[in-house]
């Protein structure tokens, strides 16, 4: 069984959280280490996600993955706000996650509004006149074309794609436990997709 110093420096490695913030959390969970976890994650994503909304990633790396014998290629922008965290493992292994997921599931776009308006209101039109000839009643077809365009998104769509490697979370999850882990923002700028032949 661990000690709570050692559960302590493990939850401040895992949540980049304060010794005492991390000891406090441990404390009111009454040493249940997986909801200390949890929480610390919660708090730290939030406050990430504060801090995002008022600084600019300009910093980062561009990575590279081929796949196979040289069959698909990626090369992917994933920036943050400093050289520091661009060269921590963390970062680093975020990159590379997005290149696998890029290589394996082929979004289009980054996010939702990477798609152009034109195309988004075919797409729109298109699910809409797929439940109309359905017979669905026109006060639920709202519902129905928005919950098809979620669909769409996780398709076509980069941060909402379900992570190859765990799909109990998106790579917009992935993210945001990077940025709240390294305390930065991150943002995953572009990239491009190449495969043999196509």
């Amino acid at each position: 069984m661990t000690t709570a110093a050692e559960q302590i420096k493990k939850l401040r490695e895992e949540t980049g959280a304060g010794i005492l913030e991390a000891k406090k959390t441990l404390d009111e969970t009454s040493g249940d280490y997986d909801k200390a976890l949890s929480i610390l994650k919660a708090k730290g994503i939030a406050r990430a996600e504060k801090k995002s909304a008022e600084r600019t990633a300009k910093d980062g790396a561009i990575s590279t993955y081929v796949h196979g014998a040289g069959k698909v290629g990626v090369i992917v922008e994933v920036n943050c706000e400093t050289d520091f965290v661009a060269r921590t493992p963390q970062f680093q292994d975020l990159s590379h996650a997005v290149a696998l997921q890029i290589a394996a599931m082929s979004p289009k776009y980054v996010s939702p509004d990477d798609i152009p308006a034109d195309e988004l209101a075919e797409q729109k039109k298109t699910f809409e006149d797929a439940a109309r000839a359905e017979g669905k009643p026109a006060n639920i077809l709202d519902k129905i074309v928005q919950g098809k365009l979620d669909k769409y998104y996780a398709e076509v769509c980069l941060l909402r794609q379900p992570y190859i490697r765990d799909d109990k979370q998106t790579i917009e999850d992935l993210v945001k436990a990077a940025s709240a882990q390294t305390g930065e923002k991150i943002v995953v700028r572009r990239f491009t997709r190449y495969a043999l032949g196509e």
